[in-house]
């Protein structure tokens, strides 16, 4: 069997690290936990049981992926890391493309499995908007009060406290977290944002987790409407987190990152930094 396992390999590094950023995002626990909540009528759980599956998804994914790829599991948490000088360039449409093909197909997994429950629920009328809309199991759509302007401000300020919280989760010089604590951190992080911030969109937060959903329900049913509901709502949750994660990455360091003391090491020391940095960035990267 070891011989087996060895032989499926795969020897290029940069593949290993695209198909953890796969799996990790594939996890959509959230999805399920909105599934159950809305089929059920609120019987089987609550808007807070949804909130927590998104962040215990986000934990689980990372554990899953941390190993291999850093578990980034956000275009735009890889976009910050470019930024930062921390990865190269070329890994942040591989990591995009693999976070929307894991998106995608976990969407798929989650409607196969409550398909039964949508069709007894919307009728077998799939629809967007209504009592008996299911497309908001899978992606955000805005509440009836928020414009498309209050929905980019609303993505901005959420996406820019996320950045901000994850750079403290991966700062060594904030101090060193016991392994495995980072992604939990994480994960409470989202609880956080999603039961603080999530009544206007949902927190979308993630440009691969809406748009992979969104383009599931379109060819799986719902149709345009998916791209029509809330006045052309769809191109929001992925284009504002991209400014509100450059906002939080440049708040964090300029406000924070730049005014960390800067100490001699010697070269011992400073051997070990690297290795810390490495473990820091390898064990605390999501989103």
């Amino acid at each position: 069997m070891e011989r087996l396992l060895q032989s499926c390999r795969i020897q290029s590094q940069l593949v290993r690290e695209c198909l953890a950023e796969f799996l990790g995002l594939y996890i959509l626990i959230g999805s399920g936990a909105a599934a159950q909540v809305i089929t059920s009528q609120g019987t089987h759980g609550s808007y807070l049981t949804m909130q927590l599956g998104s962040a215990l998804g986000a934990v689980f994914g990372i554990f899953v992926s941390r190993g291999v790829s850093g578990a980034q599991l956000n275009v735009v948490w890889s976009m910050s890391l470019w930024i930062l000088g921390r990865q190269p360039w070329r890994k942040v449409p591989l990591y995009a493309l693999s976070h929307l093909l894991g998106a995608f197909l976990g969407a798929a997994t989650v409607y196969l499995q409550y398909y039964d429950a949508i069709q007894v629920f919307s009728g077998g009328h799939l629809s967007v908007a209504g009592p008996n809309a299911t497309a908001g199991i899978f992606c955000s759509y805005p509440a009836d009060h928020l414009s498309v302007w209050g929905g980019i401000v609303d993505q901005v300020v959420a996406t820019a406290l996320l950045l901000i919280c994850c750079l403290a989760v991966e700062d060594r010089r904030q101090g060193l977290l016991p392994d495995g604590l980072a992604p939990v951190l994480v994960g409470a992080l989202i609880l956080t944002i999603g039961l603080s911030m999530g009544s206007n969109c949902g927190f979308p937060l993630n440009p691969a987790r809406d748009l992979g959903p969104r383009l599931f329900t379109f060819i799986a049913g719902w149709g345009e409407e998916v791209f029509k509901a809330g006045g052309g709502w769809w191109w929001v949750p992925i284009v504002a987190p991209f400014v509100g994660g450059l906002l939080g990455t440049l708040i964090y360091e300029l406000l924070i990152e730049v005014h960390h003391p800067h100490t001699p090491q010697s070269p011992g020391q400073e051997s070990e930094a690297v290795e810390l940095e490495e473990v820091v960035v390898d064990s605390g990267n999501n989103r």
